[in-house]
């Protein structure tokens, strides 16, 4: 497979699925889509249409079996993946699953503990903050020590406006999911503690309402995490790294300012796709280059397993107004 393109399935046609299959189209090179399935016939046909030999299915498990299919992209709800993830890792083939890798984190290390008793990592988790240039080069800084230690992560994601149906949960588990895992690959070290407030006197269950989410990790580091879905002027993502000798702030919306008729400003992207177009084209052409050789290259089950953890404490946090800790199972051998 190594020297041939790798031939692709799609599961999952929504939103993520369907800018998934035009990426994958348009701009990835050695991979070329030839299955979309999703168990809604339009949606499957709107993804694969113009799209040269890539044909719809209304059963992702057709998808999953064919023998045209080298790799795999999940891209559907949630509460599917597991059993795609464990048939995908029966089988043998690379799969690149958009977060979360399951709902919770008992599925979730049932994915893992497939995956080891298979012996090959298979299973990539769409982080794709990982591939982002300015956290690669925030990422680097903290490497190589230019400012000393790390001693706190400042940490906003906001939305513009959320979706029909969110809930305060999934302020958690759909959002600062993406913060669990960047504070874990920045620092290189586990997330120990949750404790989540919220903005006002009373809890509310409106998810529009910011909340505060705090973060210890095993060295000591503190991370907080300003949580905003509705705050109406568009979508920004921000990180900034205080150290010993300085701080590095990345996500600032530093690109193009106009002066004009006595004001000045930019722009501030709507939504996560133009922020991050550029990291899930590298994430995905990387991982197409690394299914080539059979195997992955970013995060793995185990991050989304710890993601998975830390999400489930972050709730129980939000639920209780208490400091939460974090109970992770033995990690095996595969992950280090």
């Amino acid at each position: 497979m190594s020297e041939h393109e790798l031939r692709v399935g799609l599961i999952g046609a929504g939103r993520m699925g369907a800018d998934h299959a035009r990426r994958l189209h348009e701009r990835v090179s050695g991979a070329r889509l030839v299955a979309v399935g999703d168990p809604d016939p339009d949606r499957a046909g709107a993804a694969a249409d113009g799209i040269p030999g890539a044909r719809a299915e209304t059963d992702p498990m057709t998808v999953l079996g064919a023998s045209d299919v080298d790799a795999v992209v999940v891209a559907s709800p949630g509460p599917v993946h597991e059993p795609l993830l464990l048939a995908a890792i029966d089988r043998g083939i690379p799969v690149l699953c958009e977060k979360p890798l399951t709902p919770d984190a008992k599925s979730s290390l049932r994915v893992v503990e497939a995956e080891a008793a298979r012996g090959r990592k298979l299973v990539q988790v769409g982080f794709m903050r990982r591939f982002d240039p300015e956290y690669l080069e925030l990422k680097e800084t903290l490497d190589t020590g230019a400012l000393g230690r790390p001693l706190l992560l400042h940490c906003a994601h906001r939305n513009a406006e959320h979706p029909p149906g969110f809930t305060t949960d999934m302020l958690i588990s759909d959002s600062v999911v993406h913060e669990f895992d960047t504070t874990r690959w920045l620092l290189g070290e586990d997330i120990t503690a949750v404790s989540v407030r919220q903005q006002g006197l009373e809890a509310s269950d409106d998810p529009a309402i910011p909340q505060i989410v705090t973060m210890e990790t095993a060295s000591g580091v503190l991370v907080d995490v300003e949580i905003f879905v509705q705050c109406r002027f568009g979508y920004q993502v921000r990180c900034e790294a205080v150290c010993e000798h300085g701080t590095a702030l990345v996500g600032a919306d530093a690109g193009m300012r106009t002066h004009s008729a006595g004001r000045w400003g930019g722009s501030v992207t709507p939504d996560f796709r133009p922020r991050f177009r550029q990291a899930f084209d590298a994430e995905f052409q990387r991982w197409a280059d690394a299914a080539r050789r059979g195997g992955i290259d970013g995060a793995s089950a185990w991050d989304g397993y710890a993601a998975a953890v830390a999400c489930e404490a972050g709730i129980d946090a939000q639920r209780t107004g208490r400091r939460t800790a974090l109970e992770m199972a033995e990690r095996p051998e595969l992950y280090g």
